[in-house]
């Protein structure tokens, strides 16, 4: 049973850790390289195109 909740807490703490890196690393990057060059390319890469409308489901 111990290796059991062994393994549950290192198996969340890892996938906790994981996660809350890539936050850091993403914030970092942006912080660093900023976001306007994608953004930009993004909108360029878009220009033209249709705008797409959600349309409601008619589901009772």
């Amino acid at each position: 049973m111990d290796f059991f909740l062994d393994f549950v807490l290192v198996g969340a703490f890892v996938i906790g850790l994981t996660a809350t890196m890539g936050v850091i690393a993403n914030t970092v990057g942006t912080k660093i390289f900023g976001q306007t060059k994608f953004r930009k390319q993004s909108l360029q890469t878009q220009k033209g195109w249709n705008k797409v409308q959600k349309q409601r489901s008619n589901h009772h």
